[in-house]
């Protein structure tokens, strides 16, 4: 299991194949979303001569992008998040996506399926969160029907990482982010540089005493690491979703433009 904490943060996706494992046979989730277009330096379109499956798949990216951008563009988001916004120095008011939640600076790459957030806690604790857009899925009883019916629940992985100094032994999370709440899957001990884990990886937390478990939910909720993130995560990914499906929409026509 050790093999699958090699998380290097130049390479994020090895880190979540373990919270895949952890969190069960998620289902992927299915694409509904409908982005608007964003602001993306695009390759020259001059007319020239193309072939008629060129033609065709330009037409169709066009179309598609289009269609995009009148039904579901992404948010400016008028955030009832104003109040964390301003605990950030921010203003509230229509806003682009947040660059920061609650006391987290919110780090969003381009182009890449994760978002990074960061804060000091008490002056001297490092606490890093890198959270994966939606990766899997759930169906769950409608609440309140009597039918057979199903919501689908999509699902968040995060890697929180707590360090006291550098070079210091940390503290590492992997954690659930549901719509309804934050839910910890693991609890090990970091090495010194951050990169690897000790080689003893914990039990899973679910079969550790109901105490115990309560205990790390409140270590974490002290430290803005709780129902009220996952939720906050969840709108954004709602955003950042329809944002890089559009980019790449763009970027995959601008080449096919050349």
């Amino acid at each position: 299991m050790a093999s699958l904490f090699k998380f290097s943060r130049n390479s994020i996706r090895s880190a979540f194949s373990l919270s895949s494992k952890l969190t069960g046979k998620l289902r992927q989730p299915f694409r509904s979303l409908r982005p608007e277009l964003p602001q993306i330096q695009t390759f020259s379109s001059e007319t020239k001569d193309r072939s008629p499956f060129d033609s065709n798949i330009i037409r169709i990216l066009r179309a598609e992008i289009d269609y995009q951008a009148e039904y579901t563009p992404p948010d400016t988001i008028p955030l009832d998040e104003a109040v964390a916004i301003e605990s950030c120095g921010g203003k509230s008011g229509k806003l682009q996506p947040p660059s920061c939640f609650n006391f987290f600076a919110v780090e969003d790459p381009p182009g890449e399926q994760f978002v990074r957030l960061r804060r000091k806690f008490e002056g001297k604790e490092d606490i890093k969160i890198e959270a994966t857009m939606f990766d899997g899925c759930v169906s769950v009883p409608r609440a309140g029907d009597d039918t057979d019916a199903e919501d689908i629940h999509l699902h968040i992985s995060l890697l929180v990482d707590i360090h006291k100094g550098d070079g210091s032994d940390g503290l590492g999370f992997v954690c659930s982010a549901w719509p309804d709440g934050l839910e910890i899957m693991k609890v090990y001990m970091l090495r010194g540089n951050g990169m690897l884990p000790k080689a003893y990886m914990g039990p899973n937390l679910s079969n550790l005493d109901p105490k115990v478990q309560k205990a790390f939910h409140e270590y974490l909720e002290a430290r803005g690491v709780n129902d009220e993130l996952s939720f906050f995560l969840h709108r954004y990914m709602i955003n950042k979703d329809r944002i890089e499906l559009l980019r790449w929409l763009e970027t995959v026509k601008s080449f096919v433009e050349l």
